[in-house]
């Protein structure tokens, strides 16, 4: 028999969301503020020549920064004031995370609940501030050093230039910090991912319109083009199924008597996902294999080597092929060691009261949890190399036309699926809500 909450699950539809006018206030919410982060994204940085950055980023040299602009919707080749987008706060956030796992005084925050995890919050804003400031100084100097075919990138470049470039950028930079923020609490989903989403399917639309006028100009068969679609929707699948993939481990809780009563004797589970560590291993590998040719982008008079480097490193040939495969697979167990402790969810267990059955308490504990996360860690970083993979193979062999490479479709996916499992949670809260207040009225009685 399906439980209550299955039950309501089942019922949602378009009246119960038109009843769910909190949901509805949140929903706008977050439209609204996606639309305001894609009106900046076309608001220029004083005295740049957009063109000139456009022209570096089209090139083949584009490297990191290219990753960086489809990230940011555009923004970055467009030289607007979200530029830099919300990645120094991504980035703030994954160095505080790792440090709260090496650093005795910040682990200590990270325990002390919810006073402890305002303090890393407030730590991250600050170190926000820091990256987003070397970010936009590098910036500012590099485009003073560009030239285009129309001419410099900067109009008057100086030390003016650069104080207002930084200042723009950064104020950018905290703005769309702000907004995640807001977008979290007032709105649905997570706001940081959110903004990120926005910035990389933002030039969707243009993208399956090139692929529709290569078929209508016969470039691209339609047989092909049906092929295609049918090979994204197969990838899409895949990943939204390894994604909502775990493994369930079985805690069983003792029973114990206070008083006259009995508590306890329940039996639950401890989900394990299978990618544990996300989206993080692509990020970290490609961003990491994209410097040398970002640097060897901006420095055509530099030495012989570091542009055989590049060269041996670009999308598709074989080095990049292995070493970026070979860097998901660091980064996937790296990134699922800091984020999961063994030994420290086998002793809140312990704490707890809870065990695992057939397992001793303790240490064996801690051993089961270890041998499970490496298995289920393993199948993950496959399944990562598989779909980061597939997109630079087809491309490079093939000249499919993919417009996601596998990091931004692995975002995409676990965005979509985050922010419809968080509706469904706050419709599924309105129907209990309304369940609890029919309940009342029934109860009470008539005078």
């Amino acid at each position: 028999m399906a439980s209550a909450a299955e039950q309501l699950a089942s019922s949602f539809n378009l009246g119960t969301l038109s009843k769910a006018t909190e949901l509805k206030k949140r929903i706008w919410f977050t439209l609204g503020a996606l639309i305001v982060f894609r009106i900046g994204t076309y608001i220029p940085v004083p005295g740049v020549d957009a063109s000139v950055m456009g022209e570096i980023l089209s090139s083949s040299g584009a490297g990191i920064l290219g990753m960086f602009d489809m990230f940011s919707g555009g923004a970055l080749g467009r030289m607007t004031v979200f530029a830099l987008n919300i990645m120094p706060y991504i980035t703030a956030s994954i160095i505080i995370q790792l440090m709260s796992a090496a650093v005795p005084s910040l682990e200590a925050l990270k325990k002390e609940g919810e006073s402890g995890r305002k303090k890393l919050n407030q730590y991250q804003r600050y170190l926000t501030v820091v990256i987003a400031l070397f970010q936009a100084y590098g910036i500012a100097v590099g485009l003073e050093g560009m030239r285009g075919s129309f001419g410099p990138a900067v109009i008057d470049p100086g030390l003016f230039f650069r104080v207002s470039c930084v200042v723009t950028l950064v104020g950018g930079t905290m703005f769309l910090m702000w907004l995640g923020e807001q977008i979290t609490a007032r709105g649905v989903g997570n706001g940081s991912s959110l903004i990120i989403f926005a910035g990389i399917v933002a030039n969707l639309p243009h993208a399956m319109a090139n692929l529709l006028e290569l078929g209508r100009t016969g470039a691209l068969s339609p047989l092909f083009i049906l092929v295609f679609i049918v090979l994204g929707a197969a990838v899409i699948a895949f990943v939204v199924f390894m994604e909502r993939a775990q493994r369930r481990v079985v805690i069983q809780y003792p029973k114990r008597q206070v008083g006259q009563r009995m508590f306890g004797g329940d039996s639950t589970h401890m989900p394990l996902k299978i990618n544990t560590s996300g989206v993080i291993p692509p990020i970290f590998a490609s961003s990491i294999l994209l410097i040398p040719a970002t640097i060897a982008g901006f420095s055509q008079s530099g030495p012989d080597w570091l542009a055989s480097i590049a060269a041996l490193l670009g999308h598709g040939q074989p080095l990049y092929i292995l070493a970026y495969a070979g860097m998901i697979i660091f980064f996937g167990f790296f990134y699922t060691a800091v984020v999961f402790n063994p030994e420290e969810t086998a002793e809140n267990l312990k704490k707890n009261g809870g065990f695992i059955p057939g397992i001793r308490p303790g240490s064996a504990t801690a051993q089961y949890f270890d041998r499970i996360l490496t298995r289920l860690t393993s199948i993950g970083v496959l399944y990562l190399v598989v779909v980061c993979l597939l997109p630079e193979i087809l491309i490079s062999y093939y000249n499919v036309p993919f417009y996601f490479g596998g990091t931004s479709l692995l975002i995409v996916v676990t965005v979509t699926m985050d922010t419809v499992t968080q509706i469904q949670s706050h419709l599924l809260a309105h129907q209990y809500e309304g369940l609890i207040k029919k309940g009342r009225g029934k109860g009470r009685a008539p005078r």
